[in-house]
């Protein structure tokens, strides 16, 4: 198991050699240095910490600037936590690249989805709307009846209006189609959560327990 910070740049599509078209997301990961590394002895279990993406040293406190000087690096915006044992043969201070994932590899994408701002119950959760005539009334996109009049509450869990996206999201089963080792980037078959820009954390695959596929025969993207 293993994992890297990056970011979602956006979609594209590549082709391979036998004509097909693979839509694909880009992941830009930029190196990712190990900041500390947690020990059962020292910490109460083993995990290595690791930073992404540099930051302004004015825009870090003297505890940070404390913290990130052990690994002699700068101050970083993103911190994870990564606990697997396949990592902690990394040292502080070592960087974290993109070549660590292979062509083939099924992995799992979690980012924060898109922010969809306070919805009604009909675009949230696909309810119905009531009538339009015959006693509809001038409201047609409630939510409708909360239910018996026993308990006389409204029961834990029922779907209202109401903030929508702009929640943790996990992927599973992913592909990773290429390696681009000069530019730090993943292209990652299919879609992964998230907006343009948004921080992503790309995991091995939970459920494919180090099965890997055959690497397609891709055409030169970059041309």
């Amino acid at each position: 198991m293993k994992g890297i910070l990056g970011r979602k740049i956006g979609m594209t599509q590549v082709f391979t050699t036998d004509g097909r078209l693979v839509p694909v997301t880009v992941i830009e990961a930029t190196p990712n240095v190990v900041l500390q590394k947690k020990t059962v002895e020292t910490d109460g279990y083993n995990a290595i910490q690791v930073g992404f993406e540099d930051k302004r040293e004015k825009l870090a406190n003297k505890p940070e600037m404390g913290h990130v000087a052990k690994a002699n690096t700068a101050p970083k915006r993103f911190i994870k936590e990564f606990r697997y044992e396949e990592m902690m043969s990394y040292e502080v201070g070592q960087e974290i690249t993109v070549d660590s994932f292979e062509a083939g590899e099924i992995v799992d994408v979690t980012g924060t989805s898109k922010g969809k701002g306070y919805q009604g119950t009909i675009k949230k959760y696909g309810y119905g709307r009531g009538p339009m005539s015959h006693g509809g009334g001038p409201v047609h996109r409630h939510a409708g009846s909360m239910g018996p009049i026993a308990p006389n509450r409204i029961a834990p869990g029922k779907k209202l209006p109401g903030q929508m996206g702009n929640v943790k999201r996990t992927v599973q089963n992913l592909e990773i189609v290429a390696v681009d080792k000069e530019n730090n980037a993943l292209l990652i078959k299919g879609s992964v959560p998230g907006p343009k820009k948004g921080l992503v954390v790309v995991r091995s695959g939970v459920k494919a327990d180090g099965k890997k596929n055959e690497a397609l025969d891709l055409i030169n993207y970059a041309e």
